[in-house]
């Protein structure tokens, strides 16, 4: 016969180890090696018997004093030991936390919190930078107006389920060499409701709640970017019992501007500058989230110039809107197409006049290229 392990050892824990450290251990081992985890594995189920054995002298004060004395000769008859006897030890209820152990009739007819809902909204790039109301159509769960609730047709009422007399769930017993073990599950009946309904609610089926369509009033904050959230307390599933209502989720989608590109708070624009707005400087009209305004365009301006308009961008929810970030505008220099002859015979004077001597980044790019 094989030499039984040392308990300690078993459980994985040191010799003064308390009762809260010897129960996890234990909770975890049981859980490891239980024949419904381990169907067929024999190997696990010598290793649950260890566990349980282990457990059964360690947590009981004067057995685990025995064995702390004598060790395995305690429970040993032929050694002079009193013999081993798990009469008394409730293995039932610590399997129940997670094999089939169901909540008390009044924990399953408490007060259940109604279900989150998510629905999206597409909502347009002006309305996402100002705030916007919107109205959107989505199901929503609720109780049943003509039952109330309670599944059963007006007139008449759920009855106490005979087989687990209201507590929603059945136990069964199981001998085996450690002992007699108690389980518990659903009841097969009432599903675990407790109650069975003999004439079911013709509006609900019996199931107490109806999907309904409804509307809502969604208020979209300023600044809400693309993909972000906006929440609508009690907007959810109502509960069970007289829970409170979940929440509702919605996401925002927001369409392209065919102008401005977002990034963060701040909003980017090209700005198309003429040939000869670039070169002399001009006061030109430019686009903002507001309307047009007039920035000046600097002599000699070149393509990829950054004109900076500092709180033109898009209002910052967590300042409450009241900062906000910037708009930068990009300057393309565009080059005039379909020129009149005596407009070409001019910029033709125009070069010659001028020569590359003008032209800084040409002359660079000669310099580097063709000059030996």
């Amino acid at each position: 016969m094989a030499e039984k392990r040392d308990y300690y050892e078993v459980l994985g824990v040191d010799k003064n180890a308390d009762d809260a450290a010897l129960k996890r251990a234990y909770r975890v081992l049981a859980k490891k090696y239980h024949p419904d985890m381990n169907p067929g594995d024999k190997d696990a189920e010598a290793k649950f018997k260890e566990v349980n054995e282990a457990y059964a002298v360690l947590s009981d004060p004067e057995k685990r004093a025995k064995y702390d004395q004598m060790g395995h000769a305690a429970f040993d008859p032929a050694a002079g030991g009193t013999g081993f006897d798990f009469g008394g030890f409730d293995f039932g209820d610590i399997f129940s936390s997670f094999f089939g152990g169901g909540r008390s009739t009044s924990q399953r007819n408490a007060p259940t919190r109604g279900d989150d809902l998510l629905a999206s909204l597409k909502i347009d790039f002006m309305e996402a930078v100002f705030g916007v109301k919107k109205e959107l159509s989505y199901n929503r769960v609720e109780r049943c107006g003509k039952c109330g609730g309670s599944g059963a047709e007006p007139g008449t009422k759920a009855e106490t389920c005979p087989t687990c007399r209201g507590t929603g769930q059945v136990r069964q017993s199981q001998r085996t060499p450690l002992g007699t073990f108690q389980t518990t599950r659903t009841c097969p009946d009432c599903r675990g409701a407790g109650k069975i309904i003999r004439t079911p609610c013709s509006d609900c089926k019996g199931t107490g709640f109806k999907t309904v369509r409804r509307k809502q009033t969604i208020n979209i904050p300023a600044g809400i970017d693309n993909g972000e959230r906006t929440v609508v307390r009690g907007g959810g599933n109502e509960g069970a019992n007289g829970g409170t209502a979940g929440d509702l989720y919605v996401e925002i989608s927001v369409r392209p501007h065919p102008v401005f590109e977002r990034k963060g708070a701040d909003v980017y624009c090209e700005l198309p500058v003429t040939f000869v707005e670039a070169a002399l400087g001009a006061e030109v009209d430019v686009p903002t989230l507001e309307g047009s305004e007039k920035v000046k365009i600097e002599e000699e301006t070149q393509t990829g110039t950054v004109i900076t308009m500092r709180g033109k961008g898009i209002p910052i929810p967590r300042y409450g809107g009241k900062s906000r970030g910037n708009l930068y505008l990009r300057c393309v220099v565009e080059t005039p197409k379909n020129l009149t002859e005596k407009q070409k015979d001019i910029l033709r004077a125009f070069g010659d006049a001028t020569g590359n001597r003008n032209y800084q980044k040409k002359q660079s790019f000669i310099k580097r290229f063709f000059t030996k």
